[in-house]
Protein backbone atom coordinates (compact mmCIF):
# COMPACT_ATOMS: atom_id res chain seq x y z
CA UNK A 1 0.00 0.00 0.00
CA UNK A 2 1.34 3.28 -1.02
CA UNK A 3 1.51 6.65 0.69
CA UNK A 4 -1.52 7.99 -1.49
CA UNK A 5 -3.63 4.78 -0.67
CA UNK A 6 -2.99 5.16 2.92
CA UNK A 7 -3.85 8.69 3.04
CA UNK A 8 -7.42 7.60 1.58
CA UNK A 9 -7.78 4.63 4.00
CA UNK A 10 -11.13 5.99 6.02
CA UNK A 11 -9.27 6.35 9.75
CA UNK A 12 -13.25 6.68 11.68
CA UNK A 13 -14.32 8.80 14.63
CA UNK A 14 -10.97 10.32 16.52
CA UNK A 15 -11.76 8.91 20.37
CA UNK A 16 -13.37 11.54 22.40
CA UNK A 17 -13.78 11.88 25.85
CA UNK A 18 -17.22 11.95 27.77
CA UNK A 19 -18.25 15.16 29.08
CA UNK A 20 -18.48 15.45 32.70
CA UNK A 21 -21.77 16.76 33.73
CA UNK A 22 -21.54 17.81 37.69
CA UNK A 23 -25.01 17.27 38.27
CA UNK A 24 -25.51 14.43 37.48
CA UNK A 25 -21.90 13.18 38.63
CA UNK A 26 -23.59 14.72 41.99
CA UNK A 27 -26.64 12.65 41.62
CA UNK A 28 -25.22 9.43 40.75
CA UNK A 29 -22.54 10.21 43.68
CA UNK A 30 -25.53 10.45 46.18
CA UNK A 31 -27.18 7.46 45.07
CA UNK A 32 -24.18 5.02 44.85
CA UNK A 33 -24.04 6.36 48.42
CA UNK A 34 -27.31 5.55 49.04
CA UNK A 35 -27.12 2.14 48.10
CA UNK A 36 -23.53 1.14 48.87
CA UNK A 37 -23.41 2.88 52.85
CA UNK A 38 -27.09 2.64 53.47
CA UNK A 39 -26.93 6.53 54.13
CA UNK A 40 -29.80 8.66 53.46
CA UNK A 41 -30.45 11.23 50.70
CA UNK A 42 -31.29 13.77 53.55
CA UNK A 43 -28.23 13.70 55.15
CA UNK A 44 -25.57 12.50 51.98
CA UNK A 45 -26.89 15.16 49.71
CA UNK A 46 -26.62 18.28 51.69
CA UNK A 47 -22.65 18.15 51.94
CA UNK A 48 -22.39 17.14 48.66
CA UNK A 49 -24.01 20.47 47.11
CA UNK A 50 -22.23 22.44 49.63
CA UNK A 51 -19.00 21.29 48.09
CA UNK A 52 -20.34 21.66 44.74
CA UNK A 53 -20.87 25.12 45.45
CA UNK A 54 -17.66 25.79 47.17
CA UNK A 55 -15.97 25.02 44.10
CA UNK A 56 -18.05 27.14 41.70
CA UNK A 57 -20.01 24.15 39.84
CA UNK A 58 -23.71 24.25 40.75
CA UNK A 59 -25.59 27.29 41.07
CA UNK A 60 -29.25 27.43 42.73
CA UNK A 61 -30.70 25.65 39.47
CA UNK A 62 -28.10 23.39 39.27
CA UNK A 63 -28.75 22.30 43.22
CA UNK A 64 -32.17 22.06 42.21
CA UNK A 65 -31.98 19.68 39.42
CA UNK A 66 -30.09 17.65 41.40
CA UNK A 67 -31.90 17.73 44.44
CA UNK A 68 -34.82 16.80 42.26
CA UNK A 69 -33.03 14.19 40.43
CA UNK A 70 -31.98 12.25 43.50
CA UNK A 71 -35.23 12.34 45.87
CA UNK A 72 -37.47 11.39 42.43
CA UNK A 73 -35.43 8.51 41.13
CA UNK A 74 -35.67 7.42 44.86
CA UNK A 75 -39.33 8.20 45.39
CA UNK A 76 -40.98 6.07 42.13
CA UNK A 77 -37.97 3.56 42.13
CA UNK A 78 -40.55 0.90 42.42
CA UNK A 79 -42.26 2.27 39.01
CA UNK A 80 -38.57 2.80 37.34
CA UNK A 81 -37.66 -1.29 38.07
CA UNK A 82 -41.05 -2.44 36.88
CA UNK A 83 -40.05 -0.14 33.69
CA UNK A 84 -36.61 -0.80 33.46
CA UNK A 85 -37.38 -4.69 33.71
CA UNK A 86 -39.55 -4.47 30.60
CA UNK A 87 -36.78 -2.97 28.81
CA UNK A 88 -33.49 -5.71 29.29
CA UNK A 89 -33.52 -9.42 28.71
CA UNK A 90 -31.99 -9.96 31.99
CA UNK A 91 -33.47 -10.45 35.52
CA UNK A 92 -32.54 -6.70 37.77
CA UNK A 93 -30.63 -8.26 40.33
CA UNK A 94 -28.00 -9.41 37.50
CA UNK A 95 -27.81 -5.88 36.52
CA UNK A 96 -24.82 -4.00 38.29
CA UNK A 97 -25.85 -1.61 41.05
CA UNK A 98 -23.75 1.63 39.41
CA UNK A 99 -25.89 0.56 35.89
CA UNK A 100 -29.69 0.74 37.45
CA UNK A 101 -28.68 3.70 39.34
CA UNK A 102 -27.36 5.28 35.70
CA UNK A 103 -30.20 3.81 33.99
CA UNK A 104 -32.25 5.07 37.33
CA UNK A 105 -31.48 8.29 36.64
CA UNK A 106 -32.12 8.11 33.30
CA UNK A 107 -35.56 6.86 33.23
CA UNK A 108 -36.68 9.71 36.29
CA UNK A 109 -35.80 12.35 33.84
CA UNK A 110 -37.45 10.49 30.85
CA UNK A 111 -40.96 10.13 33.12
CA UNK A 112 -40.39 12.14 35.37
CA UNK A 113 -39.65 15.78 34.65
CA UNK A 114 -39.83 18.00 31.89
CA UNK A 115 -36.44 17.52 30.12
CA UNK A 116 -36.33 16.65 26.37
CA UNK A 117 -36.25 13.51 25.70
CA UNK A 118 -33.17 13.63 23.61
CA UNK A 119 -30.99 15.28 26.59
CA UNK A 120 -32.48 12.92 28.74
CA UNK A 121 -30.95 9.89 26.74
CA UNK A 122 -27.74 11.96 25.72
CA UNK A 123 -27.19 13.23 29.09
CA UNK A 124 -27.40 9.70 30.76
CA UNK A 125 -25.31 8.22 27.96
CA UNK A 126 -22.68 11.20 28.57
CA UNK A 127 -22.91 9.65 32.49
CA UNK A 128 -22.27 6.21 31.57
CA UNK A 129 -19.32 6.80 29.62
CA UNK A 130 -17.77 8.73 32.81
CA UNK A 131 -18.65 6.22 35.48
CA UNK A 132 -18.91 3.09 33.49
CA UNK A 133 -17.05 2.95 30.41
CA UNK A 134 -18.02 3.25 26.77
CA UNK A 135 -19.22 -0.93 27.01
CA UNK A 136 -22.00 -0.35 29.54
CA UNK A 137 -22.46 3.15 28.33
CA UNK A 138 -24.08 1.17 24.78
CA UNK A 139 -26.38 -0.67 26.99
CA UNK A 140 -27.67 2.26 28.75
CA UNK A 141 -28.35 3.86 25.73
CA UNK A 142 -29.83 0.74 24.00
CA UNK A 143 -32.30 0.41 27.05
CA UNK A 144 -33.24 4.33 27.72
CA UNK A 145 -34.67 4.42 23.96
CA UNK A 146 -36.95 1.59 24.35
CA UNK A 147 -38.34 3.66 27.51
CA UNK A 148 -38.35 6.68 25.75
CA UNK A 149 -40.81 4.85 22.86
CA UNK A 150 -43.69 5.65 26.50
CA UNK A 151 -44.73 7.93 28.60
CA UNK A 152 -45.08 7.53 32.11
CA UNK A 153 -48.94 6.54 31.82
CA UNK A 154 -48.30 4.32 28.90
CA UNK A 155 -46.14 2.42 30.84
CA UNK A 156 -47.86 1.83 33.54
CA UNK A 157 -50.57 0.52 31.31
CA UNK A 158 -47.89 -2.20 30.48
CA UNK A 159 -46.44 -3.14 33.78
CA UNK A 160 -49.11 -2.32 36.49
CA UNK A 161 -51.07 -5.33 37.26
CA UNK A 162 -54.86 -4.44 36.42
CA UNK A 163 -56.42 -2.69 40.03
CA UNK A 164 -59.38 -5.31 40.07
CA UNK A 165 -57.15 -8.49 39.38
CA UNK A 166 -54.68 -7.33 42.04
CA UNK A 167 -55.45 -3.96 44.14
CA UNK A 168 -52.57 -4.22 46.43
CA UNK A 169 -49.80 -4.62 43.26
CA UNK A 170 -51.53 -2.44 41.21
CA UNK A 171 -50.82 0.26 44.02
CA UNK A 172 -47.48 -0.89 44.41
CA UNK A 173 -46.45 -0.30 40.98
CA UNK A 174 -48.14 2.71 40.04
CA UNK A 175 -47.31 4.46 43.27
CA UNK A 176 -44.20 2.90 43.97
CA UNK A 177 -44.55 1.43 47.41
CA UNK A 178 -43.70 -2.55 48.14
CA UNK A 179 -46.61 -4.25 48.03
CA UNK A 180 -46.45 -5.37 51.70
CA UNK A 181 -46.39 -1.20 52.68
CA UNK A 182 -49.58 -0.90 50.79
CA UNK A 183 -51.02 -3.35 52.47
CA UNK A 184 -50.01 -2.58 56.02
CA UNK A 185 -51.24 1.54 55.13
CA UNK A 186 -54.13 0.74 53.59
CA UNK A 187 -55.17 -1.05 57.29
CA UNK A 188 -54.28 1.59 59.18
CA UNK A 189 -56.12 4.47 56.84
CA UNK A 190 -59.36 2.02 55.93
CA UNK A 191 -61.67 3.18 53.59
CA UNK A 192 -61.77 2.60 49.79
CA UNK A 193 -59.35 3.42 46.99
CA UNK A 194 -59.02 6.91 46.86
CA UNK A 195 -58.09 7.24 50.15
CA UNK A 196 -55.23 5.25 49.86
CA UNK A 197 -54.09 6.12 46.64
CA UNK A 198 -54.19 9.70 47.78
CA UNK A 199 -51.91 8.82 50.88
CA UNK A 200 -49.32 7.48 48.41
CA UNK A 201 -49.26 10.21 46.47
CA UNK A 202 -48.38 11.88 49.25
CA UNK A 203 -45.42 10.06 49.89
CA UNK A 204 -44.08 11.18 46.96
CA UNK A 205 -44.69 14.69 46.89
CA UNK A 206 -41.51 16.78 48.15
CA UNK A 207 -42.56 17.97 51.87
CA UNK A 208 -42.66 21.30 52.59
CA UNK A 209 -39.82 22.50 55.42
CA UNK A 210 -41.75 23.49 58.39
CA UNK A 211 -40.11 25.65 61.24
CA UNK A 212 -40.60 25.31 65.10
CA UNK A 213 -40.11 29.05 67.16
CA UNK A 214 -38.88 27.47 69.79
CA UNK A 215 -41.45 27.98 73.36
CA UNK A 216 -40.04 31.28 75.30
CA UNK A 217 -36.90 31.61 72.89
CA UNK A 218 -38.59 32.68 69.07
CA UNK A 219 -42.07 33.32 68.02
CA UNK A 220 -43.60 32.27 64.80
CA UNK A 221 -44.05 36.22 63.84
CA UNK A 222 -40.51 36.45 64.38
CA UNK A 223 -39.83 34.24 61.78
CA UNK A 224 -42.26 35.35 59.58
CA UNK A 225 -41.02 38.43 59.81
CA UNK A 226 -37.23 37.47 58.85
CA UNK A 227 -38.65 36.37 55.33
CA UNK A 228 -40.70 38.29 52.28
CA UNK A 229 -44.34 37.53 52.51
CA UNK A 230 -43.66 34.75 49.64
CA UNK A 231 -40.99 32.57 51.00
CA UNK A 232 -42.83 31.61 54.22
CA UNK A 233 -46.63 31.06 55.50
CA UNK A 234 -48.05 30.35 58.85
CA UNK A 235 -48.62 26.95 60.26
CA UNK A 236 -51.49 25.17 59.30
CA UNK A 237 -52.19 23.70 62.42
CA UNK A 238 -49.13 24.46 65.42
CA UNK A 239 -49.40 28.49 66.97
CA UNK A 240 -45.18 28.09 66.73
CA UNK A 241 -45.13 26.39 63.29
CA UNK A 242 -43.86 28.51 59.97
CA UNK A 243 -43.58 26.99 56.35
CA UNK A 244 -41.21 28.13 54.27
CA UNK A 245 -41.62 27.77 50.31
CA UNK A 246 -39.41 26.14 47.74
CA UNK A 247 -37.23 29.80 48.14
CA UNK A 248 -37.30 29.62 51.45
CA UNK A 249 -34.01 29.36 53.17
CA UNK A 250 -33.97 28.42 57.16
CA UNK A 251 -29.99 29.00 57.71
CA UNK A 252 -30.48 32.58 56.50
CA UNK A 253 -32.72 33.25 59.75
CA UNK A 254 -31.13 34.76 62.64
CA UNK A 255 -33.03 32.80 65.10
CA UNK A 256 -32.58 29.45 63.07
CA UNK A 257 -28.72 30.07 63.14
CA UNK A 258 -28.95 31.05 67.32
CA UNK A 259 -30.68 27.75 67.78
CA UNK A 260 -34.02 29.72 69.03
CA UNK A 261 -35.53 28.05 66.09
CA UNK A 262 -35.34 24.69 64.47
CA UNK A 263 -36.42 22.80 61.69
CA UNK A 264 -39.38 20.52 62.90
CA UNK A 265 -42.45 18.68 60.72
CA UNK A 266 -45.58 20.10 62.46
CA UNK A 267 -46.66 16.42 63.34
CA UNK A 268 -44.26 17.03 65.78
CA UNK A 269 -45.23 20.01 67.20
CA UNK A 270 -48.44 18.52 67.51
CA UNK A 271 -47.73 15.56 69.24
CA UNK A 272 -45.75 17.67 71.93
CA UNK A 273 -48.55 20.34 72.16
CA UNK A 274 -51.27 17.92 73.08
CA UNK A 275 -48.82 16.40 75.66
CA UNK A 276 -48.22 19.55 77.19
CA UNK A 277 -51.59 20.96 77.30
CA UNK A 278 -53.75 17.30 78.49
CA UNK A 279 -54.95 17.84 82.07
CA UNK A 280 -53.24 16.70 85.41
CA UNK A 281 -54.62 15.96 88.49
CA UNK A 282 -52.33 17.65 90.99
CA UNK A 283 -48.92 19.21 90.53
CA UNK A 284 -47.37 19.77 87.37
CA UNK A 285 -42.98 20.05 87.98
CA UNK A 286 -41.56 17.45 86.73
CA UNK A 287 -41.65 15.95 83.14
CA UNK A 288 -39.83 13.52 80.62
CA UNK A 289 -38.51 12.83 77.28
CA UNK A 290 -37.90 9.22 77.67
CA UNK A 291 -36.26 9.43 73.67
CA UNK A 292 -35.30 12.80 73.42
CA UNK A 293 -32.75 12.40 70.53
CA UNK A 294 -32.34 14.41 68.43
CA UNK A 295 -33.80 16.85 70.35
CA UNK A 296 -37.04 18.35 68.24
CA UNK A 297 -39.52 17.42 70.62
CA UNK A 298 -37.17 17.64 73.69
CA UNK A 299 -36.37 21.28 72.80
CA UNK A 300 -40.29 22.61 72.55
CA UNK A 301 -41.51 20.37 75.56
CA UNK A 302 -38.50 22.10 77.53
CA UNK A 303 -39.69 25.73 76.46
CA UNK A 304 -43.44 24.57 77.31
CA UNK A 305 -42.39 23.42 80.76
CA UNK A 306 -40.35 26.52 81.39
CA UNK A 307 -43.10 28.73 80.94
CA UNK A 308 -45.30 26.91 83.78
CA UNK A 309 -42.18 26.78 86.06
CA UNK A 310 -41.48 22.74 85.36
CA UNK A 311 -38.24 21.22 84.71
CA UNK A 312 -37.66 18.86 81.77
CA UNK A 313 -35.41 15.55 81.66
CA UNK A 314 -34.42 14.58 78.24
CA UNK A 315 -32.68 10.92 77.95
CA UNK A 316 -31.38 9.74 75.15
CA UNK A 317 -29.70 6.09 74.89
CA UNK A 318 -27.35 7.31 72.53
CA UNK A 319 -24.37 9.20 73.73
CA UNK A 320 -23.95 11.04 70.44
CA UNK A 321 -27.92 11.80 69.91
CA UNK A 322 -28.21 13.33 73.52
CA UNK A 323 -25.29 15.40 72.52
CA UNK A 324 -27.72 16.80 69.79
CA UNK A 325 -30.43 16.72 72.57
CA UNK A 326 -28.13 19.06 74.28
CA UNK A 327 -27.29 21.40 71.49
CA UNK A 328 -31.50 21.98 70.73
CA UNK A 329 -32.00 22.66 74.32
CA UNK A 330 -28.94 24.76 75.36
CA UNK A 331 -30.54 28.04 75.51
CA UNK A 332 -33.88 27.18 77.23
CA UNK A 333 -34.95 29.90 79.45
CA UNK A 334 -35.70 27.35 82.81
CA UNK A 335 -33.92 24.73 83.79
CA UNK A 336 -33.88 21.00 82.59
CA UNK A 337 -30.98 18.34 82.16
CA UNK A 338 -30.15 16.08 79.46
CA UNK A 339 -28.73 12.73 80.00
CA UNK A 340 -27.50 9.48 78.30
CA UNK A 341 -29.79 6.35 79.74
CA UNK A 342 -31.97 3.52 78.55
CA UNK A 343 -34.94 4.46 78.46
CA UNK A 344 -35.85 0.28 78.94
CA UNK A 345 -33.75 0.59 82.41
CA UNK A 346 -34.22 4.01 84.12
CA UNK A 347 -31.63 5.52 86.65
CA UNK A 348 -35.03 7.03 87.67
CA UNK A 349 -37.21 6.60 90.92
CA UNK A 350 -40.57 5.06 89.99
CA UNK A 351 -43.38 7.68 90.12
CA UNK A 352 -41.18 10.86 89.76
CA UNK A 353 -42.81 12.71 86.47
CA UNK A 354 -46.38 14.61 86.31
CA UNK A 355 -46.00 13.80 81.79
CA UNK A 356 -43.73 11.30 79.96
CA UNK A 357 -43.29 11.68 76.41
CA UNK A 358 -42.04 8.11 75.06
CA UNK A 359 -41.68 8.86 70.76
CA UNK A 360 -40.41 5.34 70.60
CA UNK A 361 -37.90 3.77 67.92
CA UNK A 362 -40.01 2.39 64.71
CA UNK A 363 -39.86 1.35 60.91
CA UNK A 364 -40.63 5.22 60.05
CA UNK A 365 -42.79 4.10 57.70
CA UNK A 366 -44.61 7.88 58.28
CA UNK A 367 -42.15 10.10 57.10
CA UNK A 368 -41.77 8.26 53.63
CA UNK A 369 -42.17 11.52 52.15
CA UNK A 370 -38.50 12.32 53.40
CA UNK A 371 -36.82 9.69 53.67
CA UNK A 372 -38.34 7.52 50.29
CA UNK A 373 -34.88 5.40 50.38
CA UNK A 374 -36.39 3.82 54.00
CA UNK A 375 -39.33 2.16 51.89
CA UNK A 376 -37.22 -0.30 49.98
CA UNK A 377 -34.86 -0.99 53.23
CA UNK A 378 -37.47 -2.01 55.80
CA UNK A 379 -38.59 -5.48 55.56
CA UNK A 380 -41.84 -6.91 57.72
CA UNK A 381 -39.36 -8.28 60.13
CA UNK A 382 -38.53 -5.59 61.09
CA UNK A 383 -41.50 -4.61 62.72
CA UNK A 384 -40.78 -8.15 65.10
CA UNK A 385 -37.31 -6.60 66.32
CA UNK A 386 -39.19 -2.85 67.27
CA UNK A 387 -41.70 -4.73 69.22
CA UNK A 388 -40.31 -5.37 72.42
CA UNK A 389 -38.42 -2.30 72.66
CA UNK A 390 -41.77 -0.63 72.04
CA UNK A 391 -43.59 -2.23 74.38
CA UNK A 392 -40.81 -1.95 76.93
CA UNK A 393 -40.44 1.65 76.59
CA UNK A 394 -44.31 2.30 76.82
CA UNK A 395 -44.53 0.05 80.16
CA UNK A 396 -41.18 2.29 81.27
CA UNK A 397 -43.13 5.22 80.74
CA UNK A 398 -46.29 4.17 82.63
CA UNK A 399 -43.83 3.60 85.35
CA UNK A 400 -42.00 6.96 85.83
CA UNK A 401 -45.13 8.90 85.90
CA UNK A 402 -47.19 9.10 89.06
CA UNK A 403 -50.90 8.60 89.51
CA UNK A 404 -52.94 11.08 87.70
CA UNK A 405 -50.41 12.14 85.74
CA UNK A 406 -50.38 11.40 82.01
CA UNK A 407 -48.37 9.46 79.80
CA UNK A 408 -47.51 10.54 75.29
CA UNK A 409 -46.75 7.00 73.43
CA UNK A 410 -45.62 8.62 69.85
CA UNK A 411 -44.29 6.66 66.97
CA UNK A 412 -43.82 7.94 63.21
CA UNK A 413 -45.11 5.22 61.77
CA UNK A 414 -49.20 4.73 61.26
CA UNK A 415 -48.24 0.89 61.25
CA UNK A 416 -51.01 -0.72 63.41
CA UNK A 417 -48.47 -3.12 64.70
CA UNK A 418 -46.68 -0.23 66.00
CA UNK A 419 -49.36 1.77 67.50
CA UNK A 420 -52.73 0.68 68.68
CA UNK A 421 -51.20 -3.06 69.16
CA UNK A 422 -49.03 -1.52 71.46
CA UNK A 423 -50.72 0.53 72.96
CA UNK A 424 -53.31 -2.06 73.57
CA UNK A 425 -51.10 -5.20 74.95
CA UNK A 426 -49.21 -2.65 77.26
CA UNK A 427 -52.39 -1.37 78.99
CA UNK A 428 -53.56 -5.03 79.22
CA UNK A 429 -51.65 -4.75 82.60
CA UNK A 430 -53.59 -2.32 83.49
CA UNK A 431 -56.67 -3.76 83.65
CA UNK A 432 -57.74 -2.97 79.83
CA UNK A 433 -56.84 -1.25 76.19
CA UNK A 434 -59.63 1.17 76.31
CA UNK A 435 -61.55 1.32 79.88
CA UNK A 436 -58.91 1.10 82.07
CA UNK A 437 -59.13 -0.80 85.35
CA UNK A 438 -56.67 -2.49 88.02
CA UNK A 439 -54.17 -5.01 88.19
CA UNK A 440 -51.05 -5.20 90.24
CA UNK A 441 -49.22 -2.93 88.09
CA UNK A 442 -51.22 -0.56 88.69
CA UNK A 443 -54.42 1.40 86.47
CA UNK A 444 -54.64 3.65 83.72
CA UNK A 445 -56.94 4.84 81.13
CA UNK A 446 -56.66 6.35 77.87
CA UNK A 447 -57.52 9.99 77.15
CA UNK A 448 -59.71 11.48 74.19
CA UNK A 449 -56.33 13.23 72.33
CA UNK A 450 -58.65 14.76 69.90
CA UNK A 451 -59.62 17.95 71.94
CA UNK A 452 -55.91 18.51 72.56
CA UNK A 453 -55.33 19.24 68.92
CA UNK A 454 -58.12 22.22 68.49
CA UNK A 455 -58.93 23.03 64.38
CA UNK A 456 -57.12 20.15 63.28
CA UNK A 457 -59.88 17.96 61.39
CA UNK A 458 -59.97 14.38 60.19
CA UNK A 459 -59.02 12.70 63.72
CA UNK A 460 -61.02 9.89 63.16
CA UNK A 461 -62.84 8.20 66.36
CA UNK A 462 -60.05 8.66 68.46
CA UNK A 463 -59.65 8.44 71.79
CA UNK A 464 -56.26 8.24 69.96
CA UNK A 465 -54.80 10.34 66.77
CA UNK A 466 -53.39 9.20 64.06
CA UNK A 467 -52.09 12.28 61.53
CA UNK A 468 -51.77 11.55 57.67
CA UNK A 469 -49.72 13.55 54.89
CA UNK A 470 -52.86 13.53 52.41
CA UNK A 471 -54.69 14.75 55.07
CA UNK A 472 -53.11 17.26 57.66
CA UNK A 473 -49.75 17.89 55.51
CA UNK A 474 -47.57 16.51 58.34
CA UNK A 475 -45.49 12.85 58.95
CA UNK A 476 -47.85 10.55 59.34
CA UNK A 477 -47.36 10.54 63.21
CA UNK A 478 -49.65 8.59 65.99
CA UNK A 479 -50.70 9.43 69.50
CA UNK A 480 -52.14 7.88 72.71
CA UNK A 481 -52.03 9.94 75.94
CA UNK A 482 -52.79 7.43 78.58
CA UNK A 483 -53.44 9.03 82.48
CA UNK A 484 -52.10 6.73 85.18
CA UNK A 485 -55.08 6.45 87.93
CA UNK A 486 -53.67 3.99 90.33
Amino acid sequence: MNEQDRRRRPQGKPHRRPKKDPVRMLAFEALRAVDERDAYANLVLPPLLRKARQKGDFDGRDAALATELVYGTLRRQGTYDAVISACVDRPLREVDPPVLDVLSLGVHQLLGTRIPTHAAVSASVELARVVLGDGRAKFVNAVLRKVAQHDLDGWLERVAPPYDEDPEDHLAVVHSHPRWIVSALWDSLGGGRAGIEDLLEADNERPEVTLVARPGRSTADELLGALDDEAALAGRWSPYAVRLSEGGEPGAIEAVREGRAGVQDEGSQLVALALARAPLDGPDKMWLDGCAGPGGKAAMLAGLAAERGAVLLAAEKQPHRAGLVAKALAGNPGPYQVIAADGTRPPWRAGTFDRVLMDVPCTGLGALRRRPEARWRRRPDDLDGFAPLQRGLLRTALASVRVGGVVGYATCSPHLAETRAVVDDVLKQYGGSTDGGSTESGSAELLDARPLLPGVPALGDGPDVQLWPHLHGTDAMYLALIRRTG
